[in-house]
């Protein structure tokens, strides 16, 4: 009877398993090579596949998608091709495959990320193990620790130096790829020179946490760049690649000058944590001559921060170009924010947000809050692209000040409420620009010539920043026309 059993179990082991719901078990989904390559150099890692059923599994067939002209090659068996068919593997066994990959990461026309797939067709279904390798010489940041949370979830991160280094300089030298999030911790300061590329992958970002500081240091014509890996063409316009530039307080001395920040979730994020509402703000961020564009949430995110600048451009974000949230002090001048998200493009669904939002309070806590917009540009498709969430305060001195001065303002709303300067000029009607679908937001119209109540606060605002994002200078005296709007002076 006990050899009969036995028997009987041993040739169940050796039938083959063909119900459909019967798969392989695969140790990993990506293959990511983290050599940093700094010559033509080959890297080989390698996967388990599990076969966890009670009967032997066939494989149908094993293949690499890319074939011969793949950087990558796989081994099966002790064997080295591109395809693979009938790999049999025993019940409660497993089997090694081998992949390998070349690179010329001193290829400056090779590609930053290689990739391809390997596909194992089971039963009628095809599980894809993903592979991935840097092909360019870069700086790679890759998360070295992980905040675990209480649902089991984790935040990979990793510090853009060792803690007791206080000062760290990006040069245009070679790429910044980034994985997970790279931290600027307290005390800690970042400078990235003008002309560096920095590129995050999926859900990376980078954050300057409490006390640390962050200066991007670009100009005209070589702008720092942030933008997501993936560099094939289907990419180059797809919004939510990488997560966002977080700066959690943060010191008074946050500079980001002529960037360019796209395809991403959130643009800046800049706020307070932890701090009692009306006390004096921990941080600063002065934001000149930056493009945020094609972001799948906001543009520009603030809770109770101080920001300033000029010269931006913020424009076709899903919900808001500009959300300010909890208050706090804000002075722009010169800026365009508008949006035309899913107008120009083929998206998944349209915009229902304005342009640009203001909120100063939660619940029953009222925070103090100061805006101010001189010689602006606030525009989209919707009718009504303002709006104000403001609310009185019981205490002294937090009542909110939003000012809205000589602007060109989409709104069908006329601009009569108290906490508004009615300085402004109002359409019902959106600007035309030079060419939208990629992102040149110069106005084509004179409209956006502005004089206001006062010639002085037009060339008060203008005076601040003379030349335009372009570096053409502007026409500060008003008896020659007035300023353009905007951070397009109007040629």
């Amino acid at each position: 009877m006990v050899i009969l059993l036995t028997a009987v179990v041993s040739c169940k082991k050796d039938k083959l398993i063909t119900d459909s719901s019967a798969k392989i078990s695969l140790s990993e989904e990506t293959v990511l090579f983290d050599t940093v390559f700094t010559s033509i150099g080959s890297s080989t890692r390698n996967i388990r596949i599990r076969n966890t059923n009670n009967q032997k599994i066939k494989i149908s067939s094993i293949t690499l998608k890319g074939g011969t002209s793949s950087q990558f090659i796989i081994n099966v068996d002790g064997l080295k091709g591109v395809a693979f068919n009938d790999v049999e593997i025993a019940a409660h066994d497993s089997m090694y495959v081998f992949i390998q990959v070349n690179v010329n990461p001193n290829n400056a026309n090779s590609p930053l990320i290689v990739e391809d797939q390997v596909d194992f067709v089971v039963n009628g279904n095809t599980q894809t193990l993903k592979l991935e390798a840097w092909g360019q010489d870069a700086y790679y940041h890759t998360p070295t620790d992980a905040v675990k949370f209480n649902d089991g979830s984790y935040f990979p991160y990793s510090r853009v130096s060792r803690r007791d280094v206080v000062d760290t300089v990006w040069k245009k030298d070679k790429p910044h790829v980034i994985y997970g999030y790279l931290v600027v911790d307290e005390d800690q300061k970042l400078t990235i020179q003008a002309g560096v590329q920095v590129f995050l992958n999926y859900k990376a970002g980078l954050w300057v946490f409490a006390g640390g500081q962050l200066q991007v240091l670009g100009s005209k014509g070589n702008e720092v760049i942030f933008q997501g890996a993936r560099r094939e063409k289907d990419y180059a316009d797809e919004p939510g690649q990488w997560d966002r530039i977080w700066i959690n307080q943060g010191s008074d001395q946050n500079i980001i000058n002529y960037a360019i920040i796209k395809n991403g979730y959130v643009g800046i994020q800049a706020e307070i944590f932890g701090d009692t509402i009306g006390k004096p703000l921990p941080g600063k961020l002065t934001l000149n001559n930056t493009k945020i564009q094609n972001m799948s949430l906001y543009g520009l995110y603030c809770v109770g921060y101080k920001v300033s600048g000029g010269n931006n451009v913020i424009t076709n974000c899903q919900e808001n170009c500009l959300n300010i949230f909890l208050g706090g002090q804000y002075n722009f001048k010169h800026c365009t924010f508008s949006n035309f998200w899913g107008q120009d493009k083929i998206r998944d669904k349209g915009r229902d947000k304005p342009t640009v939002v203001i909120n100063n309070y939660y619940e029953s806590s009222v925070a103090p809050d100061s805006a101010y917009f001189g010689n602006c540009i606030i525009d989209g498709n919707r009718d009504q692209e303002i709006s104000l969430d403001l609310k009185q305060s019981t205490v002294p001195g937090l009542n909110p000040r939003v000012y809205l001065r000589n602007s060109w303002l989409k709104t069908t709303t006329a601009i009569t409420n108290t906490l508004i300067y009615n300085g402004s000029r109002t359409s019902t009607v959106s600007l035309e620009y030079l060419d939208r679908p990629v992102y040149n937001f110069q106005p084509k119209s004179s409209e956006t010539k502005v004089k206001g109540f006062s010639g002085f606060n037009v060339q008060f605002d203008a005076n601040s920043y003379p030349f335009d994002i372009k570096g053409n200078q502007r026409i500060t005296l008003i008896a020659n026309g007035g300023v353009s709007a905007g951070a397009y002076e109007l040629e």
